[in-house]
């Protein structure tokens, strides 16, 4: 639940995406097709220009506001950061990944997925991507992680 009003759409869309990375089935034979589908729609919802432009200026007023970076990151990407800690080590526990500390491999796994198209967004001013980028990121960071974690 966010705190803040000017936090409150950013966050209903990590509440979405927080459900999905729930929701990751534990079945051998999908698993990879669960993880890509999760990377692109992860992918699409933080690279969506409204989120890029709140995260611009939050980052810019980082030292001015520091509750308001402190909120962002806590309730949006730290929430998300926490359900795909659990998942991973659900995933580690029925064999499906090995998975020896779950939090980082969370953040491995944001990180294969966001570097390129947000730092790139970020560094620029506005989304330098197309749909297609997003597809192509997306699914070569879900084919990397399952690669480092099997």
């Amino acid at each position: 639940m966010c705190a803040t009003r000017a936090l409150a759409w950013p966050c209903d869309q990590v509440d979405a995406r927080i459900e999905l990375v729930a929701d990751v089935p534990a079945d051998a034979a999908s698993l990879d097709e669960n993880l890509n589908r999760l990377a692109r729609r992860f992918v699409g919802t933080l690279t969506q220009p409204r989120v890029l432009q709140l995260r611009r200026l939050i980052i810019a007023n980082a030292e001015a506001f520091p509750e308001l970076g402190t909120a962002w990151y806590t309730q949006g990407f730290e929430r998300v950061l926490e359900t795909l800690t659990a998942t991973f080590a659900r995933l580690s526990d029925q064999r499906l990944l090995r998975v020896d500390d779950p939090l980082p491999a969370a953040h491995h796994f944001a990180g294969l997925l966001l570097w390129i198209p947000v730092d790139k967004a970020m560094c620029t001013g506005s989304p330098q991507h197309t749909e297609a980028d997003l597809d192509n990121w997306a699914a070569a960071g879900a084919r990397a992680f399952p690669a480092a974690y099997r």
